[in-house]
């Protein structure tokens, strides 16, 4: 099986990428609906991995000149430790360079972070919560 890792091109493609994000940070880890769907997805870049159907999610969004906010990385439950999670983070940073961002942060969720830290972000704060969740904010330059 083969992963299709993109940018979100149409509605269809951010349908999809609402949906893991349902299913992952509202249905699985139940944050609250309204803290998840934020209001900041029309500012966003989103990303999508699908095979036969939708597994990964992921947004960006440039928070001060350069500098974009990885967001939303989310891969379903069934699917994780496949390399789906590093492909989308892959694919944006990419996304990010080619739009003149050459430094990411991020809140990772503490479960997540030795995941971020082996694709070279590093730890910039104590832990914190965020929508009932332990989190790290994390950065990288590109």
């Amino acid at each position: 099986m083969s992963v299709d890792v993109r940018v979100a091109a149409g509605e269809a493609d951010r349908e999809i990428a609402l949906a893991v994000r349902r299913e992952v940070f509202i249905e699985e880890q139940g944050v609250p609906e309204d803290i998840e769907m934020d209001g900041r997805d029309d500012e966003a870049v989103h990303f999508v991995a699908v095979d036969d159907e939708p597994v990964g999610a992921a947004r960006l969004r440039e928070v001060e000149s350069g500098v974009g906010k990885v967001e939303r990385v989310a891969v379903v439950a069934d699917r994780r430790g496949e390399g789906v999670g590093r492909d989308l983070v892959a694919r944006l940073e990419t996304a990010a360079a080619d739009r003149g961002i050459d430094r990411l942060v991020m809140h990772a969720q503490t479960r997540v972070e030795a995941f971020y830290e082996r694709l070279g972000y590093e730890r910039t704060s104590d832990v914190f919560e965020e929508a009932g969740i332990d989190h790290v904010e994390m950065e990288k330059e590109i």
